[in-house]
């Protein structure tokens, strides 16, 4: 039986096709065939010929890094081999970029992706220092997009006569081409807690979708 187990995997790998694929719920493996990027600290595992080198955020990254604690650090993975990327247990789902697609990624959430993809920082219009920080990473190109969250992420259409309204916490992405501003609202359980009751949302407008988490950001301890 052991022997069974070892031949069918040798025939898999012979048959591997380079680029990413769930492992399982909450890993994702990559078959390298030339470079690849992932978050700096994600890889749990290797085999092959790989070489990981760690990539510069740009002026854009530690611009981010100062102003909200958080950046994009990536590191790049080239040669030929196969890699795993997990994060902390968390979910991974993989979402595909079109030509002409754009979309805006909270740099906590992105795992790996293909070096044909295009990043940037950008700031998000209109949501102050809300929505994961004052800085999101927009991905172009075509290629695959590796993500990760707390739970199975909620995708969510967005329409010119339906904004959508999603807690600045939970919001993981977005497509680039929709409008984005800050709602305010009372809260009953802020008013409950003895708080303002006044709560703030992210509004998204126009024609596109928006990916959310089931959950809050939970603060991490001190």
């Amino acid at each position: 039986m052991k022997s069974d187990l070892f031949a069918a995997e040798n025939l898999a790998q012979q048959a591997a096709v380079p680029g990413m694929a769930l492992q399982n719920a909450k890993s994702v493996k990559y078959t390298v065939n030339g470079e690849m990027h992932a978050r700096q600290g994600s890889m749990v595992a290797f085999r092959g010929n790989l070489q990981f080198e760690r990539k510069g955020q740009g002026l854009g990254g530690m611009l981010k890094r100062a102003v909200t604690g958080e950046g994009l650090a990536l590191m790049a993975v080239r040669g030929q081999g196969e890699a795993w990327f997990a994060h902390e247990a968390q979910n991974c789902f993989i979402v595909d970029v079109e030509p002409g697609d754009a979309l805006t990624v909270n740099g906590r959430n992105v795992l790996c992706f293909d070096a044909t993809l295009s990043y940037e920082i950008k700031t998000v219009k209109g949501a102050g220092m809300t929505g994961g920080g004052l800085f999101n990473s927009v991905f172009t190109g075509h290629g695959k997009l590796a993500l990760v969250c707390d739970g199975n992420p909620i995708v969510i259409p967005v329409s010119h006569n339906q904004p959508v309204y999603v807690d600045t916490d939970a919001v993981v992405g977005w497509s680039a081409q929709l409008g984005t501003s800050l709602h305010r609202s009372q809260s009953v359980g802020s008013m409950i807690r003895g708080g303002s009751g006044e709560a703030v949302q992210l509004k998204l407008e126009g024609e596109g979708f928006v990916v959310v988490r089931p959950s809050e950001l939970v603060p991490k301890p001190e």
